[in-house]
């Protein structure tokens, strides 16, 4: 017998819903029929909160293999999350870019670094899409973060995606505005996010 048919059973035998089922295990009625239609697998916690309530081992639930395969699925789905959650923060340190004294200004003795707002020696149209692209990095992992926090993972994909090309953006205008220390933030801030992305597709799969 598979686990959805032990399920149903079980449930049936304690003469319960789908839906008292769910309340009792803290998951929704959809996630119940999921799991008695064989269209989905409990989490680990799951199973041992299915394991209490019906006084049943979890081996008696599920063979090794399947164990061993949803114990790799939860663990592949922690280190996304973590991931898009690390993204997301070196996102919001694209901040740095618009606050730290990363910019130069030369008077006839010395060059001084200050911030984007006090660039003042560039065309007002030049320091509007620095900060313009810089608030969209910001907003990028804003919108990351939430996505992790929601498990929206189509979502989060799209995002990096997105986020890497502004990414890149920055770095190329930094780069053709010969803004040395803040070209070489950007850069970094796109290498980690690289490093970031590639973890995150290798437990995608």
């Amino acid at each position: 017998m598979e686990f959805n048919e032990k399920l149903q059973q079980l449930r049936k035998d304690k003469g319960l819903t789908q839906e008292e089922l769910a309340e009792i295990l803290y998951v929704s009625r959809t996630t119940v029929s999921k799991w008695e239609s064989a269209r989905g697998w409990p989490s680990i916690d799951s199973l041992k909160d299915i394991s209490a309530f019906f006084d049943v081992s979890i081996d008696d639930l599920l063979s090794g293999d399947k164990l061993i395969s949803i114990a790799e699925k939860e663990n592949k789905s922690n280190i996304r999350n973590i991931c898009s959650m690390l993204y997301g923060v070196v996102d919001l340190f694209s901040v740095l870019l618009i606050i730290l004294p990363l910019y130069p200004y030369r008077t006839e003795s010395f060059v001084y670094s200050v911030s984007l707002f006090n660039h003042t020696q560039i065309s007002s149209a030049v320091r509007f899409v620095y900060g313009a692209v810089f608030s969209v990095m910001v907003l990028m992992g804003l919108i990351v973060s939430i996505n992790t926090k929601l498990k929206e993972d189509r979502n989060i994909k799209l995002m990096m995606e997105i986020s890497l090309a502004i990414n890149c953006l920055a770095v190329m205008i930094l780069g053709l505005g010969r803004e040395a220390y803040a070209v070489t933030v950007a850069f970094l801030l796109l290498a980690v996010k690289v490093i970031i992305a590639f973890r995150y597709m290798q437990n995608k799969k």
